[in-house]
């Protein structure tokens, strides 16, 4: 289902409990929060093509923190601050989404983000040299996707970043294979159906705490989990997973009934609930 590009998504929040971020992935009562988290569950899905090929999952994790920190960080800056075109509400909303970003220093700061996100996009230039298809060999994973997504935003988004990037051939390359691979088949399905379908399905989550977790929580605990970077909303439930690799919890909701609401555990706060 389409979101509202600001708050409140009251649809969204039926679902997800008020997580901020985009994109959600609704699976029956399971709802995915965070791109790291939706794409290990797709990999469980459907391991092949995997996303993490050659045992290449630990990098292309760690890699998430560096696409959703360090890399994209300037881009969002630099959209903010050279992108005449957003509208005032879009530009408010994202005050108080993105906490990282001064504002009121924003145009003095141009310079340094520009050079920022010039030096990233060379380091994936010369992971590319040689002839190299994508980002970790002959065929595309997830790394590609990370490194991708800021780019993209980057071109639609930013003044004066053609120039910027116009050094990058093997970069530009890289970006037009991954362009022709697709986004597949897609329909759309309005917001009542996905609520609908939450409501009548059961969650397919298995109860899994960590009894060795420094937080030393037990199952059905209270808790409340948010983002630790920006857009910190915390979702309340009860926890039902906390692993080294994810957090889910268990809440209801007047439209959406039961759902269990699954992030990723590196990059969010579990904290019980007062």
């Amino acid at each position: 289902m389409q979101i509202p590009i600001v708050m409140p998504k009251p649809d969204l929040t039926a679902l997800t409990g008020g997580y901020r971020k985009t994109p959600v992935m609704q699976i029956g009562a399971d709802i995915y929060c965070d791109t790291q988290r939706i794409a290990r569950e797709l990999e469980r899905i459907q391991p092949a093509p995997s996303l993490f090929p050659e045992q290449s999952v630990g990098l292309a994790l760690a890699l998430s923190s560096w696409s959703d920190k360090v890399f994209f960080e300037p881009g969002a800056g630099l959209a903010m601050g050279t992108n005449a075109e957003i509208p005032e509400p879009i530009l408010e909303d994202r005050k108080a989404f993105f906490n990282f970003m001064d504002f009121d220093t924003l145009d003095d700061n141009l310079p340094h983000l520009y050079g920022q996100l010039r030096a990233q996009a060379a380091w994936g230039d010369r992971q590319l040299v040689g002839g190299r298809h994508y980002l970790l060999g002959d065929a595309p994973s997830w790394p590609d996707v990370l490194a991708y997504f800021v780019v993209w935003m980057a071109r639609a988004n930013i003044a004066d970043v053609t120039p910027l990037f116009a050094a990058f051939q093997d970069m530009a390359e890289w970006e037009e294979r991954l362009a022709a691979i697709g986004h597949g088949e897609r329909s759309e399905m309005d917001a009542e159906e996905a609520l609908a379908i939450a409501r009548d399905s059961e969650a397919q989550t298995e109860v899994q705490v960590d009894g060795d977790d420094p937080l030393g929580l037990a199952p059905e605990t209270a808790v409340t989990v948010a983002p630790d970077d920006y857009g910190i909303v915390p979702v309340a439930g009860e926890l039902v997973r906390l692993t080294m690799d994810d957090i889910a919890i268990r809440r209801t909701d007047p439209r959406a009934g039961e759902v269990v609401v699954h992030f990723p555990r590196v990059g969010y706060r579990v904290d019980a609930a007062a």
